[in-house]
């Protein structure tokens, strides 16, 4: 359990940082660029063994690289999502993915779906979209909505492929190279921008991209972690991992950023509170 609450909190502070980011007017893209970087850096600093040109023929190597180009394709899509249709809509379509790993593993490794676990996989779900509307955004549904259902598959295909092809023990490795093909394919689109777009770099977004990738890379790591440690069902840890996010991120937005929190909000947190409690017994 240690290694799940490890994850939840490394991905509060990545909540914590992309507000911080709205605050200093820092360049997304560009932190996200550096924050694989980091990512990357992490995960060959922490792998114990040996890199051999092997690797290249190790049967997660292509999985990972493909999940290096989809780790990007979302970011982008995600943006646009925002733009498009609002930031509730990105949360939830982000959020509500979670089902798609849970009924994986309930399916394809035959998990146990017992009626309380379901009861709370299904108040986990209602406290993700209850918990994610904010009142003062511009939801649009009915524009761009293709673009909410890519990013609800894509987040999605994401979590399982990561859990499903993660090797047991090279989980530093596995994860240097997503993050590594992420990167390199941010920097050709940065380069693209400043070159046709006139969009110069700031370097003010190093240091915050540096603490976005350290904790990025704790967050999955931490996770994956989490999803092997025997005794623990992958739907279990998807849905608590998830929802425990949602939740925890709202009243740290109440907390620190004074964000105004609604009674769909407030009922959202206890429904995800009694969801947790739901799966976990």
């Amino acid at each position: 359990m240690i290694y799940l609450i490890l994850s939840v909190l490394s991905s509060m502070a990545i909540f914590v940082l992309f507000k911080l980011f709205s605050k200093f007017k820092i360049n997304t893209l560009q932190a996200i660029v550096v924050n694989y970087v980091t990512a990357f850096t992490c995960g060959l600093f922490f792998y114990e063994g040996i890199i051999r040109s092997e690797i290249i023929n190790a049967d997660w190597f292509a999985v990972a690289v493909t999940l290096g180009f989809l780790f990007i394709a979302i970011f982008n899509v995600m943006a646009l999502t925002a733009q498009k249709n609002g930031l509730s809509v990105v949360s939830v379509a982000s959020k509500m993915s979670v089902i798609i790993p849970v009924l994986f593993g309930i399916y394809v490794y035959k998990e146990s779906a017992g009626i309380i676990k379901i009861i709370g996989i299904v108040l986990a779900l209602i406290a993700v979209y209850l918990t994610s509307i904010k009142q003062k955004d511009d939801t649009v549904l009915t524009r761009a909505i293709y673009l909410p259902l890519i990013l609800f598959i894509g987040s999605g295909i994401i979590d399982t492929s990561v859990n499903h092809f993660a090797p047991k023990n090279n989980i530093q490795l596995f994860l240097a190279v997503i993050f590594g093909i992420a990167g390199v394919i941010g920097f050709i689109i940065i380069a693209y921008k400043s070159l046709r777009l006139n969009q110069h770099f700031k370097f003010k977004s190093i240091p915050f991209g540096i603490a976005l990738g350290i904790v990025n890379y704790c967050s999955m790591y931490f996770l994956l972690k989490a999803l092997r440690v025997d005794g623990f069902e992958s739907s279990s840890i998807f849905t608590i991992n998830n929802v425990a996010i949602v939740a925890l991120s709202t009243l740290i937005g109440l907390l620190l950023f004074k964000e105004h929190i609604s009674k769909t909000n407030w009922i959202g947190i206890v429904l995800a509170m009694a969801a947790i409690i739901l799966i976990s017994f």
